[in-house]
């Protein structure tokens, strides 16, 4: 059984793609007709994990509704591309990526999801490693995102304010300004709600980073960490300071 996302002439394809910050629609071509798929996996790579997934499950006798619901409902990989959904009018997103490289992906990927709102990166470098991905990181999110808050990741014994310091470079290289739309604050739960207050309906926030790890490592100290977590709390206590504010 074959499949793909650029040829019709497969088992299972796709038609009708389309791909926004709450995931994806697609008609699906299978042997025994059309089915209508709804996820809310991000990108153009998950509909073809999803081609891939269906294609399994079709040979293996899975009913096609049965396919239908699952990809609805997808289990999520915690920090890869993880959705973080408190009923905000704006789009949280918590990914590893950490290096200059990856973050070119993700951030290319969230603007093509959406061009009408700003994209917010809450984004930092770990110490006592690739120091020279620092400024190239900066330059990155400078050019791609329209906000970035620079932030501790895991600084060890290097000196977090140097780390943050040599990122905020790369940005201001390609016309970061400070204060404007470049921040840079040391206690990442604070970068995080900084960066939640600032966002606005349409707006994108990625938390890049940190992903699934479980700490942040301070010296010779593991600090529990969980990104996700941090970020519905700031989503939650912003979402009730508007609703008291709110006349």
């Amino acid at each position: 059984m074959t499949y793909s996302l650029e040829r019709d002439d497969a088992d299972v394809s796709a038609r009708d793609v389309t791909l926004g910050t709450q995931g994806f629609t697609a008609t699906f071509e299978i042997p025994t007709g059309p089915i209508t798929i709804t996820s809310p996996l991000l990108g153009g790579f998950n509909v073809s994990n999803s081609l891939c997934a269906a294609s399994v499950a079709l040979h293996g006798g899975v009913d096609p509704g049965v396919i239908v619901e699952t990809l609805a409902n997808p289990p999520t990989i915690s920090g890869r591309m993880a959705r973080i959904d408190e009923g905000q009018t704006f789009n949280v997103v918590v990914d590893y990526a950490h290096t200059p490289a990856s973050l070119e992906k993700v951030l290319t990927l969230l603007r093509s999801l959406d061009n009408h709102g700003r994209i917010i990166v809450v984004s930092g470098s770990a110490g006592e490693r690739d120091r020279d991905k620092r400024p190239l990181q900066g330059a990155v999110c400078g050019k791609l995102a329209d906000i970035l808050v620079v932030t501790n990741e895991d600084p060890r014994f290097e000196s977090p304010a140097e780390i943050i310091e040599q990122i905020a470079e790369g940005a201001r290289s390609m016309g970061g300004r400070d204060g404007e739309n470049l921040f840079t604050i040391e206690d990442r739960a604070e970068a995080i709600d900084c960066a939640i207050a600032m966002a606005r309906s349409g707006d994108t926030v990625l938390l890049a980073g940190k992903g699934h790890e479980s700490s942040i490592i301070l010296g010779k100290h593991k600090l529990p960490w969980d990104e996700a977590a941090v970020a519905r709390e700031a989503i939650r206590r912003h979402s009730r300071q508007e609703q008291v504010t709110r006349p």
